[in-house]
């Protein structure tokens, strides 16, 4: 009979002992599950979206409103001097002031930071290299902010032609008797001089690189695919106003 009494009590510790131990490991999930929802939290935190500066405050350009936009941006805005960062060196570039809707429209995509991260996406030797273009898929969304159908008015200066280090508007390849250009790209004359013809008159020349033509040169005489991109990707890593 004592036996049974003892063993009896037994069996109501182990009972206990287990309830307990069951409570112990129902609060310590419930502290995971607390932790969880905090980093759910701190993450959402993190993740809400911050004003946009007053650079990004600005209306599309669009072919209405190009002229005068740009010359009111081009009169608050007067930088004149670039510097271009490639992964082979830098470039220096001088704007002119007599092409000022192409100038003022270059500095408009570099405080955009338009330019980050494009590049300079064709080369031909001992003629040009051209940049601004890209196949990531953030170069078409920028444009698509700024405006992506907008056209430059020409620009071009008689008596001022294509020479060593010049700097131009590109232009797409399509019919285009106004010859305007297209905003977002543009290319650096390397030379000969007889393979201006096409070009004096026809694009508008909006500046001059005043630095690092050997960086230009080292580019242009870098391997290209028979469509002349690069076969290595020449990153325009940032574009900056001096």
């Amino acid at each position: 009979m004592k036996y049974l009494l003892w063993l009896g009590f037994a069996l109501v510790g182990l009972l206990i002992s287990c309830e307990d131990t069951k409570k112990g490991s129902e609060v310590k999930t419930e502290t995971i599950t607390a932790q969880k929802k905090d980093s759910i939290v701190v993450k959402k935190t993190s993740e809400v979206k911050k004003p946009e500066t007053s650079e990004n405050s600005y209306p599309k350009i669009t072919n209405e409103n190009v002229v005068s936009f740009l010359t009111e941006y081009g009169a608050n805005n007067p930088e004149t001097k670039v510097q271009i960062t490639t992964n082979h060196g830098e470039i220096t570039i001088d704007l002119y002031k007599d092409t000022p809707l192409h100038r003022a429209n270059f500095v408009y995509l570099i405080k955009q930071q338009y330019f980050d991260g494009t590049y300079f996406h064709r080369i031909v030797k001992d003629f040009i290299i051209q940049g601004g273009n890209s196949d990531d898929v953030s170069t078409p969304r920028k444009r698509n902010k700024i405006g992506k159908n907008y056209l430059l008015p020409a620009e071009i200066i008689t008596g001022r032609n294509h020479t060593y280090g010049t700097v131009s508007g590109a232009k797409e390849y399509r019919e285009n008797p106004d010859k305007k250009s297209a905003p977002f790209e543009f290319f650096i004359f390397l030379g000969p001089q007889t393979s201006t013809r096409h070009l004096n008159g026809n694009y508008t020349i909006f500046g001059r690189v005043t630095k690092g033509m050997n960086i230009v040169e080292k580019i242009a005489n870098l391997p290209a695919d028979e469509g002349d991109w690069p076969l290595q990707n020449v990153y325009i890593t940032e574009v900056v106003l001096l």
